[in-house]
């Protein structure tokens, strides 16, 4: 039935509106809290942040992007973006999987196999998730950061991490779940080169969404060098932690909490929570932003490029 319903273009364009709503409701129900911060920060500071926002979301965008096409289906960045981004609104639609739901399904319309794309999303997360706790591991310890002392178990996961993402790990690993699902296994398996591909735009991701948190934390008074790797590790550390409290949706609180006690060393607690509550708005006005670019084009954009014959790949768009 998902497949019959998607698809229609009238179904497709409405679930997208759909998840736009539900985002542009996340960013009302922020804005309260947020129109304190227009007399402290200044708009050249949320400004640079906001473009920071966009450069590390387009940098997840391509880490998917290389991890799909090291599964066997290479998308053009039009494509791709398409697929990414639209799909990402999916997460502000209650239910918590119709972000995958929705890429597996944009994706096909590229000529790429469900599984395949179903394989890149999840593991482009749990990768994504990898980077961050380990730039958290190396930043914070050696800037003697309170949030090092309180969420110092989840850095733990930082070695278990390192040994699955790795091919020899990764690819049984994968077919093993495939076959228990009664599917076949993949056809291209997944190699070093492109795993290393995929952490490295990952890592750049969380590089440009702490250099937010460091440009609106010097707006608001701190100073000195260790305020970049503080910003740049606290808020891995804080999206890390807020995504594994999966009992709170979108990590609400939890993401916060542990953003404030990264930058404890800098800030006081007041302007900290403040720039916890304007990145997450920024955060999601930039999936919202990239979205909306990318859907400039829907109306033409959701036929599928022409199949080659023998293969199951996808033409660059």
């Amino acid at each position: 039935m998902l497949r019959r319903l998607t698809a229609s273009r009238t179904v497709r364009i409405g679930a997208a509106l759909a998840a736009a709503g539900f985002g542009l409701l996340a960013v009302v129900g922020q804005w309260s809290q947020v129109r304190a911060a227009a007399g402290q920060l200044s708009l050249a500071a949320v400004a640079v942040a906001a473009l920071a926002v966009m450069a590390g979301l387009f940098a997840t965008m391509l880490s998917w992007r290389a991890l799909l096409a090291d599964l066997g289906s290479p998308l053009g960045i039009p494509a791709a973006m398409r697929v990414f981004y639209i799909g990402q609104l999916g997460k502000y639609v209650p239910g918590g999987v119709w972000w995958l739901v929705g890429q597996v399904e944009l994706a096909h319309q590229q000529r790429v196999p469900r599984q395949r794309s179903a394989a890149a999303g999840v593991l482009t997360v749990v990768l994504s998730l990898g980077a961050g706790l380990g730039i958290a591991a190396l930043t914070l310890p050696l800037l003697a950061s309170p949030a090092t002392d309180r969420y110092w178990p989840v850095l733990l996961a930082v070695p278990l991490l390192a040994l699955v993402a790795r091919p020899r790990v990764l690819n049984p690993a994968l077919d093993r779940v495939l076959r228990r699902t009664g599917r076949e296994p993949l056809e291209h398996p997944l190699s070093r080169r492109g795993l290393a591909e995929t952490v490295a735009w990952a890592a750049l991701a969380w590089a440009a969404f702490g250099v937010q948190v460091a440009v609106l934390a010097v707006d608001l008074g701190a100073t000195g060098a260790r305020t970049l790797f503080l910003s740049i590790g606290g808020f891995a550390l804080a999206w890390s932690v807020g995504f594994l409290a999966v009992l709170v949706p979108a990590g609400i609180g939890v993401r916060e909490a542990a953003l404030v006690a990264a930058l404890a060393a800098v800030l006081p607690p007041g302007p900290a929570l403040l720039i916890a509550v304007v990145s997450r708005l920024l955060m999601t006005v930039g999936d919202l932003s990239w979205a909306a670019a990318a859907a400039a084009r829907w109306p033409g954009g959701g036929a599928a490029p022409p199949r080659q014959a023998g293969s199951d790949c996808v033409e660059p768009v």
